[in-house]
């Protein structure tokens, strides 16, 4: 049997010269989240987003064996 766990993910888009700020500001926290399942036994299976207004979303989902 498999346990799974999903982790929401928000940032803002603001006004700036710079098109990736998004980008460079979700990677630490990507990695640092990706790192954490990891170290519990956890494989990220799928990721998906979604945007709402200034906001993106971004779903990482885990799972690992019971």
């Amino acid at each position: 049997m498999k346990e799974s766990k999903v982790e929401a993910l928000i940032y803002y888009s603001k006004l700036t010269f710079d098109s990736d700020h998004i980008v460079k500001k979700s990677k630490q926290e990507i990695q640092e989240k990706l790192d954490q399942y990891t170290a519990q036994g956890y494989r990220l299976t799928s990721t998906t987003s979604t945007s709402f207004g200034t906001a993106l979303y971004i779903y990482l989902f885990f799972e690992k064996d019971r």
